[in-house]
Formats: structure tokens, sequence, C-alpha cells
């Protein structure tokens, strides 16, 4: 028992015994001696099971003089004057005492049951729960919590001594109270109050537990390395995919028409000096829009985005990105009123975002199908939508085409499959979100929800 739950006992036993006589006392004359000893049992069972033994003890010492002075005649006195009263109260003592030693005993096992179960249920657990990031702190703090311990910390020996792999608390200086081998090189060290027994056995089994968790976070991280390595190689063979094939179409366009036109003594009529003029200024253009594609997610990837957020009208922001779309084309049908309430963000990178979101919905449209762009303000954000008329993508799906280099499903005819990345990153970067959706009778809607600059 802990220094609080025997001066709890300590209480229950003086209000129990204080009751017992001020309720007992007027009727004395109505109620035997046997049944005034009975009825003082009662503090002292309450206090043995809130205060332990000792407490209780005190309690028996206490009741016994309070049946002495109250109850046994002459009153008001400590005396005894027969041998049935001091029989009486010799053997109230005994009983009182065997009762109150019985009831600390059972309050004891149930302690140690309880604890028991606690302990089992922690080695469960350590064993059971799939192996994350924080599952070692979490194991650490869990026996630190079970076992009242100030810190408890795993080990590890390597030639220049020993380190610490994970701490939970703060070691205070000193000898810990407990050390367990916990695996090869590993040692599971504990700071608190000193265990015994049972206690001492489950945390060295905790101890074992933690090394499997260590093992298995290691190898964890491992897979991940590997994942990530196997991602960047992904992306290296799209990238030389895409230099391959998207760079060097539009190259071979601007070489063959440069080349017709410097053909000497080559007399092209009017019409088709103006085609070739137009293949390369198209394809110029498309290796302008590749390069700058390339370039932003090389910034993303490299966190090296820089992002200046102030009050813009969104109305402004869309007629800029509409300036990038090919020329004499009218398939835009737009709904952005100007009264819209300001946004909080940036406005270059939200314009490289619809830039990207109204090229992608040209590519995915039937050629003579419009492309709706429309904003409406809530509360605190403006959402505005990108709306076309194409395949769609199914649900299952509509994650993946945020991918890099994901062309399957970028729609982007002839592109590098960064469009849709680049948007989603830019706007995550704006604080802004991108989300697909269905068109009602088909297609794909983008919604960009923003930020107001007032809310």
């Amino acid at each position: 028992m802990g220094p609080r739950r025997i001066w709890l006992g300590v209480a229950v036993g003086g209000a129990g015994l204080a009751a017992c006589t001020l309720a007992l006392a007027p009727r004395r004359d109505a109620v035997s001696l046997a049944g005034v000893a009975l009825l003082y049992l009662i503090p002292v069972v309450a206090t043995a099971a809130v205060g332990g033994l000792w407490p209780a003890l005190a309690a028996v010492a206490g009741a016994d003089l309070l049946v002495n002075f109250f109850f046994i005649p002459p009153y008001h006195t400590f005396l005894v004057e027969t041998r049935d009263h001091a029989i009486v109260l010799a053997v109230y003592v005994l009983v009182a005492t065997a009762v109150a030693a019985a009831v600390e005993v059972a309050a004891r096992q149930r302690a140690r049951a309880a604890r028991r179960d606690a302990e089992v249920a922690l080695l469960a657990q350590a064993t059971a729960e799939p192996v994350a990031e924080q599952s070692l702190t979490r194991l650490l703090t869990q026996v630190r919590d079970t076992f009242a311990m100030t810190a408890v910390a795993l080990l590890e020996s390597s030639p220049t001594g020993e380190h610490p792999v994970a701490v939970v608390g703060a070691p205070p200086p000193g000898r810990p109270a407990l050390s367990a081998r916990a695996g090869d090189g590993l040692r599971l060290a504990a700071w608190g109050p000193e265990l015994i027994g049972e206690d001492r056995r489950t945390l060295a089994r905790l101890a074992a537990a933690a090394a499997r968790t260590l093992e298995a976070q290691r190898l964890a991280d491992q897979a991940a390395r590997v994942r990530e390595l196997a991602e960047v190689d992904r992306v290296r063979s799209a990238l030389l995919a895409a230099v391959g094939h998207d760079l060097r179409t539009p190259l071979a366009g601007v070489k063959a028409a440069v080349s017709s036109l410097r053909q000497p003594g080559l007399d092209l009529p009017p019409e088709a000096r103006a085609d070739l003029l137009a293949t390369i200024e198209e394809s110029t253009d498309r290796l302008d829009a590749l390069v700058e594609n390339l370039l932003s997610m090389s910034r993303l990837q490299a966190g090296m985005l820089s992002v200046h957020l102030e009050p813009v009208a969104l109305d402004a922001v869309v007629a800029q990105a509409l300036l990038h779309q090919p020329d004499g084309d009218n398939r835009v049908e737009l709904d952005v009123p100007d009264e819209l309430p300001l946004v909080r963000t940036d406005p270059g990178l939200l314009e490289r975002v619809l830039a990207n979101l109204i090229a992608n919905a040209r590519a995915a449209s039937p050629p003579r199908q419009p492309i709706r762009i429309d904003a409406v303000a809530t509360d605190r954000r403006v959402r505005l939508r990108v709306i076309d008329n194409g395949p769609g993508v199914p649900a299952a799906d509509r994650e993946r085409i945020f991918a890099p280099f994901q062309r399957l499903h970028d729609r982007g005819h002839g592109g590098l499959g960064l469009g849709l990345a680049i948007a989603r990153g830019f706007t995550e970067a704006i604080g802004a979100t991108l989300d697909p959706g269905d068109t009602p009778g088909g297609g794909l809607t983008m919604t960009v929800t923003l930020p107001r600059s007032d809310s």
C-alpha cells in the first residue's frame, strides 16, 4: 500500500469508529455487548480493505477502547470489573485482527492478480501489435507506466560504448533499478522503485519484446529505403523514356521545318511557309511546357518550392491561366464572378495549377465539347472547378493519376505525365486541396478548394 492509501484507510477507520460510537452510545441499554462488538467490526473491515493491515490494527485498538469506555460498566472509564467483559474484549481483539488480516491478504491477492493481468495484456499487445514507427517508444512508455518507473531505456552496445536506442522519461544519475538483457548487444534499463519476484521476470520478457520490436522497426526502415530506391529508379527510367520520346518529337518537328525553310532555291507558297512557321511555334511551345513541367517537378521533389501567399482575385488568376492555352479555341465556358471574395494564395503557383488542369481537360474532352470553369464562395473557402466531358477516371484510379510520369490516366496526350502531379503538389504547397470527381453525364471534374483571404 502506498502512503496515500494508508492515510485514506486511517481516515475511513476514524470516521467509521466515530459514526458507530455516535449511533450506538445513546442506545447501549437496548443493544447487547455482543451486538456492539459485531457492529464495530464494520469500520475495521472497511479500514483493512482501504488502507491495509496497519491502519486496520489501529482501528481494532481504537474500537476495543471505545467499546470498553462507552459500553462496559463502569461507563466512561477503561476499567473492566468482570471476567466475562474482559473475555469479550480479548476475543473481540482476536477476531477483529484475524478479519482485518484476512481482508488485507485478499486485497493484496486481488491487486496482484490485476497487476498480472495488466502485464499479460502488455506482453500480448507487444507481441501482436503490428510494428510502426513509434512502436518501440510506445512499448517503453507502457513499461514505464505499468511498473511505475521514472524512466526506461533500451541500450545498445557498440565499440565506443553503450548508447540509448530509445528512451522514455529522463533517466536520473546512478545505476538503474533494473537491468535486463534484451538481445544481442541490447539491454533494457529501468529507473524507479525496486522490483521483486514475478515483476522482474515479466520485465525481462518485455525486454525481449523490445528487442524484437527494434529489429522489426529496422527491417521496416530497410524495406522503406528499398522502396524509395525503387521509386527513384522508376522515375529515372520514366524520365529517360520521356526525354527519348516527348522531347525529341517536337525537336524533330522544329528541325524539319527549319530545314525546309532553309532549302536554297525552294519557292514555297505563302500557305506552306505559314504552316511550317506554325509547326515551329507549336513545337517550341510544347518544348517550353515540357521543360517547365520538368523544372517544376524537380523543385517539388527537392523541396525548394518558394511560396508567397497574398490576397488574390481569383478571376484574374483564371484569366492569366487561359492566356497560356492555344489560340483560336473557344471551348472554355467561364463562370468565375469578379465579385468573389479574395483568396489567400500564391498567384503564380495557382496559375500553373489551373493551366495544367485546363490543358488536361482539353486533352481529355472530345474536340467540340466545351470545358467549363466555375467558382463559388462558401463560409470560409472558395471552390473552383474545371469540368470536362471526357471519359472520366474510375474512382479506384483517382489517386494514381497524381503520380509523376503516370501517363495512362494522366490523359495528357504527348506530355510527360507530370501535369496533374504538379497540380496536386502546388495546391498542397499553397494550402489548398485538389480533388477529382465525376462530371454529371460523364467526364472528370477537378475541384480546387482555396482559403478565403478574410477567413
